[in-house]
This record gives structure tokens, C-alpha cells and sequence, in this order.
């Protein structure tokens, strides 16, 4: 297969999302029902951007060969959990030009003082001696990320709330230095969605950067590791089964259950009304390991045929360098450079 045989959706009025994530670490099952999902119910109704930022990675030291390999399997997962090239574009940061040419330009609209202030690289500095550059510099290359295909809303979490208003003070004062040109990007909040936390500490959102393995159930994981984890998950004092503030661990493992069962928790908590935690937790391993069985199947299938995924990211870079190029020589133009004969 060609790269001009996957079909790519065509320009429309529709409003524009852009939501990108970083080849650093596995997708979890957080990450599949809070994000991900949402993602793939926004592709019939917006015009979607979904970028790996592997730029965005080196701000910390990686391997080469692990980089480039986990890149390739983030695009993998991506469509292994719905995201489809047809109805969306799907691409490297890396391959569009565009991307560290606009984060240069809103970089000298922003202040030092500005970007110290970031929560990111206050906390890093913070913890260590020396910090690179790239630390300071993170959010201005969201902000080119958000901005260079002038999205309308980003899908974020509460960590990234700082780094999405920089992106609209900067398009405000690109706007109001030159003229207009960007749209001011709003936050998108998901009509549906769950926040999973830890298995192994329920007052901590689940993450890939979690110090206990066990409290984090992967999309790779294998569907014994998966049992193993829930069945050993925190729960709480007592054995009744049912949500509140004094169960968290129950309250977590009910709402796994309810979002992927699509079951509301006073039918789940009424189903297993006296039955104990045992069983209990054995229908949320059932339902999670039955509901990543085909995800895992399709991932491997897309990771044994490479071909197409490089054909994926290459028609998802192409429909993406498009917008960029477009955005990039508006934003050239009206900051003075000579426009470039071609």
C-alpha cells in the first residue's frame, strides 16, 4: 500500500482539536477511558490533529533507538483504540516544519520571567542542580503546537491548564503586536470521561510514572498481569461493595467497571450487594481484560505490518504540513521576513 492510498479526511469548516501526547512511557487504562476515548468520539464532529511530540521528549535525555521505537508504538496504539486516519490526521511532531519555527517566533514574545513561572520547571529545577533548556522552553512549543494548526480546543488535563493559557496569551499578543491571526484556544471539557486512579494508592491519579507498577494497569499489560493487578488492588475497611469518599478503592474499581460496562454504580453496587470484594473483583478484571482483548489484538496487528503504519503517519504529516506551511507564512509575513521564492 501507498502512501496516497490511505485515505485522508478533507479540509472542512468544522472546528479544529489538537491533542497531542509524548512517546515517553505506555498508555493505561487511565489514559484509554480519560483520553483516548474521548479522542475517538470527537473525530465525527471536529476536525482532529492527533500528534506524538517526540520534540517535546528530548527535553529529557532518551535512548535513540528506544525513541524512535516508542514513537512508532504510540501511532500503533493510537489506532489499536479507535483513532482513524480516515476521519482524522495522525502525525509526528517532528515531521512537520513548522513546529520549532513557530515555538522561535512566540518564543520572543514571551518573557523569562513568564516561563520560570511555570509549574513544570519550578518543580524540576527545583529537585535538580543543573536543568537543560529545553525545561523552560516546553511551553512555548506547546503553545506553537496549539496554535500552528489554529486550534479552537484542546483536550488537557488539570496539569496542562497553565501551559494552555500561555498558548492564549501568546496568540493574544501575536494578535495584538501584528493583527489578527490566531484563534484563542479554549480547554475542551469531555462530556464523558473518568478520572482512574492508582490501584495501589486510590488518592493518586493512575500514571505511567508511577514509582509502583501495580497500581498502573497498562494496555500491554498481559491479561494475567491485568487480573493480578485488580485482584490485588487497595480497597477499604469493610466488605460492602458501593461508591463515597470512605471507599476510594472500591470507589475507583466501580467506576473501571461502570465506564466500560457502560452500568451506572447504584446498578453495580446493587449487583454485588453482599457478595465481598472477591468477586466483585473478579468481574472488574473480567470486564477490563475482555474490554483490551481486541485493542491488544489490533496493536499487534498494526505492529506486525509497519508498511502501513509508516503510510499512516506519512498521509497524516502530508495533511498536517499543509495547515502548518499555511499558518507559517501568514505568521512570517506579518512579523517582516522576505518571503522565500519557490
Amino acid at each position: 500500500m501507498s502512501a496516497n492510498e490511505i485515505k485522508v479526511p478533507a479540509p472542512t469548516a468544522r472546528k479544529v482539536i489538537l491533542t497531542c501526547a509524548q512517546p515517553t512511557g505506555a498508555l493505561h487504562l487511565g489514559n484509554y477511558l480519560g483520553a483516548v476515548q474521548n479522542w475517538r468520539r470527537m473525530q465525527d464532529d471536529y476536525e482532529c490533529y492527533f500528534g506524538v511530540v517526540d520534540m517535546h521528549a528530548i527535553t529529557m535525555p532518551q535512548e535513540p533507538a528506544k525513541l524512535r521505537a516508542a514513537t512508532l508504538e504510540m501511532i500503533a496504539w493510537y489506532l489499536a483504540c479507535g483513532l482513524d486516519p480516515a476521519k482524522a490526521h495522525v502525525f509526528i511532531q517532528s515531521h512537520v516544519i513548522g513546529h520549532a519555527e513557530l515555538a522561535w517566533v512566540l518564543g520572543c514574545l514571551s518573557s523569562i520571567g513568564q516561563l520560570e513561572r511555570m509549574t513544570q520547571y519550578k518543580d524540576k529545577s527545583a529537585k535538580q542542580e543543573s536543568i537543560g533548556t529545553g525545561i523552560l522552553i516546553y511551553p512555548v512549543l506547546m503553545a506553537a503546537d496549539i496554535l500552528l494548526y489554529n486550534a479552537d480546543a484542546v483536550p488537557i488535563g488539570a496539569d496542562q491548564k497553565q501551559h494552555l493559557e500561555l498558548a492564549r496569551d501568546l496568540a493574544e499578543k501575536f494578535n495584538r503586536t501584528y493583527s489578527p491571526t490566531f484563534n484563542i484556544p479554549e480547554p475542551f471539557i469531555a462530556k464523558t470521561g473518568a478520572r482512574i486512579a492508582s490501584l495501589a494508592n486510590p488518592e493518586k491519579k493512575m500514571s505511567k510514572s508511577d514509582e509502583d507498577p501495580s497500581g498502573t494497569l497498562y494496555l500491554s499489560d498481559p491479561p494475567a498481569t491485568l487480573r493480578k493487578k485488580i485482584m490485588s488492588a487497595v480497597t477499604d475497611s469493610g466488605s460492602e461493595v458501593r461508591a463515597g469518599e470512605d471507599k476510594p478503592g472500591v470507589t475507583n474499581l466501580l467506576h473501571i467497571l461502570s465506564t466500560l460496562s457502560g452500568r451506572s454504580l447504584p446498578e453495580l453496587e446493587n449487583e454485588f450487594a453482599g457478595k465481598g470484594y472477591g468477586a466483585f473483583k473478579s468481574a472488574v478484571a473480567d470486564t477490563v481484560v475482555g474490554a483490551l482483548e481486541p485493542v491488544q489484538k489490533k496493536y499487534a496487528e498494526l505492529m506486525a505490518n509497519k508498511d502501513h503504519l509508516q503510510n499512516v503517519i506519512k498521509a497524516g504529516g502530508d495533511a498536517a504540513q499543509k495547515t502548518a506551511y499555511k499558518t507559517l507564512a501568514k505568521v512570517y509575513r506579518k512579523v517582516g521576513f522576505v518571503e522565500r521564492m519557490r
